[in-house]
């Protein structure tokens, strides 16, 4: 049987963890030899075994959301569509400035908590925008501007899918 926990640190001899060996939890767990079945059973048929067929129909169909990209600090988009919202979250309360015409003007938006510990604002870019949309934060919890300005290119012709990890 396989083991669902396997210690992946240097060696805690007080607590008994050995690096590559197996957590403390029950042994075997069946959950992890039911995964590895379920994998064998997928790559025979060729399918997914247990696959739910109307989430696959929503994720694979894409049937959700079109209009919408996400950024975040960990997945920083560079650019979007024309006509589009930027949804921009992060994990701590925060107002955020931004403009869409190279800070001639801008708005002050304060984020709504989602009640999971994610802090979001959206802006909605018009059809006919051109410029970039750029903002920046002021931490509302630490009392502190962000000190930088972030910048996502406006495409006006289809979806954009670049982005930056970091």
């Amino acid at each position: 049987m396989i083991p669902e926990q396997i210690w992946d640190e240097p060696d805690c001899p007080g607590s008994k963890m050995h690096f590559g060996q197996f957590a403390g939890s029950a042994m075997p767990l069946m959950w992890a030899h039911a995964e590895y079945i379920k994998l064998l059973r997928s790559a025979a048929d060729g399918q997914i075994f247990d696959r739910i067929g109307i989430v696959a129909e929503r994720y694979l169909g894409k049937r959700g959301r079109s209009d919408l990209e996400i950024w975040k600090p960990m997945r920083r988009v560079r650019s979007m569509s024309a006509g589009g919202a930027l949804r921009i979250q992060t994990l701590s309360p925060f107002r955020a400035r931004w403009t869409l015409n190279d800070w001639q003007t801008f708005e002050d938006t304060p984020s709504i908590p989602t009640g999971l510990g994610i802090h979001f604002i959206d802006i909605h870019v018009p059809r006919q925008q051109k410029a970039h949309v750029r903002f920046t934060f002021f931490w509302t919890t630490e009392g502190r501007w962000e000190g930088r300005n972030y910048n996502v290119e406006v495409q006006r012709n289809g979806p954009a899918l670049s982005r930056d990890s970091h």
